[in-house]
């Protein structure tokens, strides 16, 4: 099988030409030492690209692997596909490369620039996953040529992560027949030469982003060639870079996202969170963060849930349950088809929402378990009157599906007015809304109608946004100048007691001295502005005359208050 390079269309070994846009199958070339030199390090990456996809699969399952789940077998197969397409994409690519630019270039920016051959990027998303990359040379001569693929299926494991407080190494994950693994796993990978970007929601706790750093670093990446990208900024950056007519609504609003001084809200909208920031872009073309991320798990299988609990109301808790278990690629096929009737159900239809489901195979479970077909199971729902079936189709009244949204809907937009309503925010005009949730035609008219007096702009493919942002920042990674703290920071110390400030219950004495015990010393204070890459410096000195190594541990807490 290969893959066009013009169309991205699969085609079978015996077509010379492809079968839908007619472009020629691309042949191979051989290169120079330095040409060679290329293919080993893209080698490296797509050695790596597999691994991770395999690695996902890991992740996303409870089952043994030698069981083979539904989901395993599909991103199995996904793998080949990934794999043969960038066979392909590689060898296009480097046979055409000029190789002197792979590694040498003098343009103002290059103090700020990798010097790593190629910047990769990886999503694990809950809804979908995907992978960019582009070359160095290419980043100089045309930022936005990336080269993306965005067709894993991922289930929602990744929410385990914003969800649990607890999160460790021994952590397990299930998959969608309730089937056990460890979240940490994965396999040696050599890497050299490429610089690798992972993305997360920027409200994510710190153990959620560690534990993916750490899930990257056992998967054999090195420690020096990854990133972690915070998924609101890299949209942000990513949309620096988009002509005005790839930025929808931006013509014929005035867009002025791109000069210094303009204030803008990035609202990345992904499957799982809702993950909303406000920049504002300086005069040396970096951006400032004026407001920390906040969000929360309002995302697109929000909507997800509200609909399985429709069915829920509809067949029972213990049937769904089954059908999980028993027929789990009928089971994802369902919320398929509904992501695509959440991506284009328009604001002013009428009438039904029509998609389709496995009716034969939920026929029969409602026969064999509930003694009623799936029809008459339906008639003693609350749905009777809104919800019906043709054939195949599962048919719903639209206001019914409006409603399915509503709440998440109105999480969204309760978020981006609290932000809004803080005074030093309140010359924001306009919002950027990102990621896969986005592209939802609903929820672009209830965030314009609920913000007349913003402007609302949506690029081009806002699904992408995020991954390619994060090639963009993995090829300049101090694009972000600034960032708001999202937690105060600080650690535990003695200090000389004093009575008319210490609580008399910490006074603790060490070699005749008086000290306060358990004192909070802050480091930096929520909200702060703190520029990135800052290093703070304190010294201490130890209380007594203990010569044995301390260890102290790093606090953080979410109000601003003085701990004495």
């Amino acid at each position: 099988m290969w893959v066009c390079l013009n169309c991205h269309e699969f085609n079978s070994p015996e077509n010379e030409n492809c079968l839908a846009c007619h472009t020629a199958r691309p042949q191979s070339r051989t290169g120079s030492s330095k040409g060679r030199k290329e293919n080993k390090a893209a080698s490296l990456f797509l050695e790596g690209i597999k691994k991770s996809v395999d690695n996902t699969s890991v992740v996303r399952t409870r089952r043994p692997a030698s069981e083979g789940t539904f989901e395993q077998r599909q991103q199995n197969e996904d793998v080949k596909k990934v794999a043969e397409h960038l066979v392909e994409k590689f060898k296009h690519l480097l046979s055409s490369a000029p190789n002197e630019q792979i590694f040498t270039g003098h343009d103002s920016d290059m103090s700020q620039m990798t010097s790593h051959m190629l910047v990769a990027a990886v999503d694990f998303g809950t809804t979908y996953s995907g992978y960019a990359f582009s070359f160095r040379h290419e980043f100089k001569d045309d930022p936005l040529k990336i080269h993306a693929n965005q067709a894993w299926n991922a289930g929602d494991s990744k929410m385990k992560l914003h969800n649990n407080k607890y999160i460790t190494n021994e952590m397990v994950l299930k998959d969608i027949s309730g089937k056990q693994v460890l979240a940490l796993d994965g396999t040696n990978v050599e890497m050299k030469d490429i610089l690798w970007v992972l993305t997360v929601p920027a409200i994510w706790s710190d153990a959620a982003k560690r534990f993916m750093r750490n899930s990257a670093e056992k998967a054999g990446i090195p420690e020096n060639n990854l990133k972690i990208a915070l998924e609101p900024e890299a949209a942000s950056i990513h949309s620096q870079y988009l002509p005005t007519k790839k930025l929808i609504g931006a013509e014929k609003q005035g867009f002025t996202m791109t000069e210094p001084g303009t204030k803008y809200m990035v609202v990345d909208l992904g499957g799982g969170t809702a993950d909303i920031t406000v920049h504002k872009k300086l005069s040396n073309g970096g951006l400032e963060e004026l407001k920390h991320a906040t969000g929360n798990d309002c995302g697109g299988t929000s909507v997800d849930g509200h609909f399985f609990q429709i069915l829920t109301q509809i067949v029972g808790g213990p049937l769904i349950k089954i059908f999980q278990e028993e027929d789990p690629e009928g089971y994802l096929d369902i919320f398929r088809e509904f992501e695509v009737v959440k991506r284009t159900i328009h604001p002013s239809k009428t009438g039904k929402v029509n998609f389709s489901i496995p009716f034969v195979s939920l026929n029969e479970k409602c026969k064999t378990h509930l003694g009623e077909t799936l029809s008459e199971v339906l008639l003693s729902s609350p749905f009777k009157d809104s919800i019906s079936f043709r054939g195949d189709k599962m048919r719903i009244d639209v206001e019914l599906m409006k409603n399915i949204f509503k709440p998440s809907i109105d999480n969204i937009t309760s978020l981006i007015q609290s932000i809004l309503d803080s005074d030093v925010l309140i010359d924001v005009s306009q919002i950027l809304l990102v990621g896969g949730f986005s592209e939802c035609l609903l929820i672009q008219d209830a965030i314009k109608t609920k913000f007349p007096n913003k402007k609302i702009i949506v690029p081009e493919e806002a699904g992408l946004s995020v991954l390619k942002g994060a090639v963009l920042f993995g090829h300049r990674p101090f694009y972000i100048e600034s960032r708001k703290m999202k937690y105060t920071y600080g650690i535990e110390l003695k200090d000389h007691f004093d009575s008319s400030e210490h609580d008399i219950k910490r006074l603790v004495v060490v070699d005749g001295v008086e000290y306060c015990d358990k004192i909070f010393e802050k480091l930096v204070t929520i909200n702060e502005t703190v520029p990135v890459g800052s290093i703070i410096n304190r010294s201490y000195s130890a209380t007594g005359t203990t010569t044995e190594t301390d260890e102290h541990s790093l606090y953080q807490q979410t109000r601003i208050r003085n701990i004495h």
